[in-house]
């Protein structure tokens, strides 16, 4: 979806100071926030028997048996705008929370909005942005069926997003196995684009190159994913290349090691972690992994700041068994999705913890 010219002038990024997932409270706030808030019983059956995937350990979206071989998914995401233009908000905000049923290797189902916007914003203006979120919606299999908005200062968007899957064939978190081959479905750098998109020396191009990306579903990854029985996975969102690794290396009980030289930058992006862009995000970040990363000696400061940065609506990170990497890169590639080699899972020696290492 193009630009609309017919709408009125107006910059949605005046309204607010941070937006897109590096909006985010940090991993490291939410970590003690949300500690002894796992599943409970219900009716009467042990935990995890309907509950299958919730907040212990935390996945990207919550999944409910329903029946032997269906599992309902339920999550929400929503944001400041990052970008001015409406309809290119309403795309990225849905694509981002449609990403969590991807994560899972779930279909699309239906999509509830969630919206907070001041009342002097034009009419076309929310029109606009609805209109886009409902067409990436179709465009992820399924359907805009209502939602809910208030009246919020800054503006806020995003979608609750129900879909379904075969509970046995859900990607998780902790499916990720030693000897498993990592791979990165999109680049990296929203973060650092969006904050240095008025420094010095930042290219127009490579900011429309990062919100073509943000706007890009991860339907057909995961897709193809799900075809090859991968077990582990998760989407790259706020809380970074690292962060979101060391949840998985957490959930698997391994280390993901990852190999700075392999990660994929979008243009612009490491120039501008040179010149000392970083979101507010970045450093929630940093401390959430502070623990538990090891950096090689020699790992150029950009790299470590393009695997801290906030991704925005950010590709899919896969545990690929090494048997079945041959066959998964060329449906990727067959399917029109971009993927790189960006590390290896390992075990844990005796008395190690579950990290992340950059190398």
């Amino acid at each position: 979806m193009t630009a609309r010219p017919d709408l009125p002038p107006i910059r949605l990024t005046d309204f607010t100071d941070c937006g897109g997932c590096a909006a985010k409270l940090g991993a490291d706030l939410l970590a003690d926030a949300l500690a002894g808030l796992g599943a409970r019983a219900i009716d009467g059956l042990p935990d995890g028997e309907r509950l299958i995937a919730g907040l212990e350990p935390p996945d990207d979206a919550a999944a409910y048996r329903v029946a032997e071989d269906l599992a309902v998914l339920g999550t929400l995401d929503f944001f400041p705008p990052l970008v001015d233009d409406p309809a290119a908000f309403g795309e990225i905000a849905a694509a981002n929370a449609l990403s969590d049923v991807f994560a899972m290797g779930g279909r699309v189902l239906f999509a509830l909005s969630i919206a907070a916007f001041p009342e002097e914003l034009p009419r076309e203006v929310l029109a606009a942005i609805f209109e886009a979120a409902a067409d990436k919606v179709r465009e992820a299999g399924g359907v805009l069926a209502g939602g809910h908005t208030i009246k919020d200062a800054e503006p806020k968007y995003g979608l609750a997003v129900i879909g379904a899957a075969h509970p046995d064939r859900l990607f998780r978190k902790g499916g990720a196995r030693p000897g498993d081959i990592l791979l990165l479905t999109k680049r990296l750098g929203t973060g650092l684009l969006v904050s240095g998109r008025s420094a010095p020396g930042a290219r127009q191009a490579d900011f429309d190159a990062a919100v073509a990306q943000m706007r890009r579903l991860n339907r057909a990854a995961s897709e193809v994913l799900a075809r090859h029985a991968i077990a582990g996975a998760t989407d790259v969102t706020g809380f970074g290349l690292l962060g979101h690794g060391l949840e998985m290396a957490r959930a698997s009980r391994a280390r993901l090691a990852f190999e700075a030289a392999a990660l994929p930058a979008l243009g612009g992006a490491l120039e501008a972690a040179r010149a000392g862009v970083e979101t507010g995000g970045a450093g929630h970040n940093r401390r959430f992994t502070a623990t538990s990363l090891a950096v090689a000696p020699g790992v150029a400061p950009e790299l470590v700041a393009l695997a801290h940065d906030p991704q925005t609506s950010g590709g899919l990170l896969a545990a690929v068994p090494a048997a079945s990497l041959a066959a998964v890169e060329a449906a990727l590639a067959a399917a029109g999705v971009e993927a790189w080699r960006v590390g290896t899972v390992e075990a844990l020696g005796p008395g190690e913890a579950p990290g992340v290492a950059l190398r």
